[in-house]
């Protein structure tokens, strides 16, 4: 896949080839968005051109000042990731700031869209641009003056719910993996290194890798995972905690990540995991002492691979 990052206004000496268009920002890639982007890569190879993705960053929620978006379900090398596996042939990845986001729907379409070259554009229903968002689907079908054709895409409904990444990111904050996995269509997932941590874990028979985020994922509420995690192309399975580890002392209640991976030994510091989270086990919570910690973790992973069997995950 070819990436493109882009600047607005965009360079004169650049060229834009013939494509598909798929328009939005993407955060997750979830199932709403992956039919908006399988439609423009289906409607690419019936014209014989090539399928295109225009993102953004950063989000322009964040840019905007609006609060809660300086984290995210995938950020831009992840979605990056996404659209390459789906077989999108170019990425374009627009910085977005206050001058882009002052721009007038028409403009941006007359200034900006059509120096891509588009013959199709694809776009979500509810997608809007340019200055304070009044841009909408109608307003590229009104302006396009038979210089490109656009496929509106409806929404796509789980749990009597529309798809969408505000709603996976309540899901995350709530725990709620289940919905999370069948809104994005995959396991929610955040990449990190191993990094040195407090090694608790192997004192007590719980040794545990200790997870710092290469972006700004969004984390998930607190508590414990069942996971998977992917390490130098293998796959583990085990328990993650999320939080603050009340029942030691925290003055600085810094949130850590530590995954404790099943039948696994190793060395494994400065190299990176790939956690997914299965399913949420329980909330963190404060215990009386080491022992009632232990008994509790040993419960926990007894919890973790009876889902596991069960749902035929190992």
């Amino acid at each position: 896949m070819e990436i493109q990052r882009l600047h607005y206004p965009l360079s004169p000496d650049f060229e834009g080839e013939s494509c598909v268009l798929a328009l939005g920002y993407f955060d997750g890639v979830h199932v709403g968005h992956r039919r908006v982007i399988q439609k423009a890569i289906d409607v690419a190879k019936s014209l014989g051109v090539k399928s295109a993705v225009m993102t953004f960053d950063p989000h322009p929620r964040e840019v905007l000042g609006q609060s809660g978006y300086t984290q995210y379900l995938t950020p831009t090398d992840e979605k990056l990731e996404q659209l390459k596996k789906m077989g999108v042939d170019i990425a374009y990845v627009v910085h977005f700031d206050i001058s882009f986001a002052a721009i007038y729907p028409e403009d941006f379409i007359d200034e900006f869209l059509m120096q891509l070259c588009p013959k199709h554009v694809v776009a979500g229903f509810d997608y809007t641009f340019g200055h304070r968002g009044k841009g909408t689907v109608f307003t590229l079908k009104e302006h396009a003056n038979r210089r490109y054709d656009v496929d509106v895409v409806a929404p796509v409904n789980r749990f009597g719910e529309k798809v969408s990444s505000t709603l996976i990111r309540e899901y995350l904050y709530s725990g709620k993996i289940k919905e999370a996995t069948q809104f994005l269509g995959r396991p929610y997932r955040v990449r990190g290194k191993v990094v040195h941590g407090e090694k608790r874990g192997r004192t007590i028979g719980f040794p545990t890798a200790n997870l710092r985020l290469y972006a700004p994922y969004i984390v998930p509420k607190n508590g414990v995972y069942g996971v998977r995690a992917g390490l130098e192309g293998r796959s583990y399975y085990g328990v993650m905690n999320v939080g603050i580890k009340p029942t030691f002392e925290n003055e600085h209640k810094e949130k850590s990540l530590e995954v404790h991976l099943f039948d696994f030994a190793g060395d494994i510091y400065d190299k990176t995991l790939e956690v997914e989270f299965l399913f949420f086990i329980r909330e963190e919570q404060k215990f009386a002492g080491v022992d009632a910690l232990i008994a509790q973790i040993n419960a926990d992973v007894v919890t973790a691979k009876e889902q596991f069997a069960k749902h035929s995950i190992v």
